[in-house]
């Protein structure tokens, strides 16, 4: 199976209809790949607080039809990131959009965990309560959203639904990147799952992002990373190894809470 994961940087000089027109050009260069995956908030950047009410879309909004035509015309299973929603009685979301290669929107993932403490995402945008996955012809796809990788209990729960291969956007900040790093390896050795974590490069509403966007095996080795730039990660790897290896030491056979 190949993968490209799509490391957009967000700069504040280019409107979101130019990035959006970018990206989709951008997606239809991958043909020939089974999965992309684009970064969390790309539309706005993920710390642009500010920008959400004004950016917000309906969910088959701007962002829904230039994606799904990017996905066809590329033919691939597209994850296409999130984008601040606005759902029908006003209350923003943060929701990720998943893509056939026919185009037709097979899913949608609003974000459980909200980012922020007491301001920003948490305070601005609604909670998702859904689990999502996706089931492609080479592997089920459990989505979740940059800040719930530190959650492993919601991991827990897309693998008891049937999970092989963890697909995770992000805008997650240079100053935890090393966290970054760790909490996908962790996430794909206690799930023994491969993980594609996607992330933004550049700088936007002041905060560095740490790129550096990672696909990692069911075992912990890390297949391919990214840099801190603007970049496509693209890999080639086998879903059968989860199979593989959850026989070969069956560790998820003995939780017992």
């Amino acid at each position: 199976m190949r993968a490209s994961l799509i490391q957009i940087a967000v700069d504040e000089d280019e409107s979101v209809e130019s990035r959006r027109r970018r990206v989709a050009s951008l997606v239809r260069d991958q043909a020939g790949a089974d999965l992309v995956v684009l970064p969390e908030l790309w539309t706005t950047g993920a710390f642009a607080f500010e920008e959400f009410g004004n950016e917000a879309e309906p969910l088959e909004g701007p962002t829904y039809e230039v994606m799904a035509k990017a996905a066809s015309d590329a033919g691939v299973w597209l994850h296409a990131g999130s984008v601040p929603e606005r759902a029908p009685d006003g209350t923003l979301y943060n929701t990720s959009l998943f893509f056939s290669p026919s185009g037709e929107l097979v899913a949608s993932y609003r974000k459980i965990h909200r980012f922020g403490f007491d301001k920003g995402e948490a305070v601005l945008m609604g909670r998702g309560e859904d689990l999502v996955t996706v089931r492609l012809p080479e592997t089920i796809v459990g989505v979740a959203t940059c800040y719930d990788l530190r959650f492993p209990e919601l991991f827990r729960g897309l693998v008891d639904a049937g999970a092989e291969t963890l697909v995770i956007p992000a805008g997650w900040p240079e100053r935890r990147r090393a966290h970054w790093t760790l909490l996908a390896r962790a996430r794909a050795v206690e799930n023994q799952a491969f993980v594609l974590a996607c992330g933004t490069a550049g700088t936007h509403a002041r905060v560095p992002q740490a790129g550096h966007s990672i696909v990692v095996d069911p075992w912990g080795e890390v297949l391919a990373e990214a840099g801190a730039g603007e970049e496509i990660l693209t890999v080639e790897f086998d879903p059968g190894k989860v199979s593989v290896t959850r026989e070969q030491f069956p560790a998820l056979k003995d939780r017992v809470l």
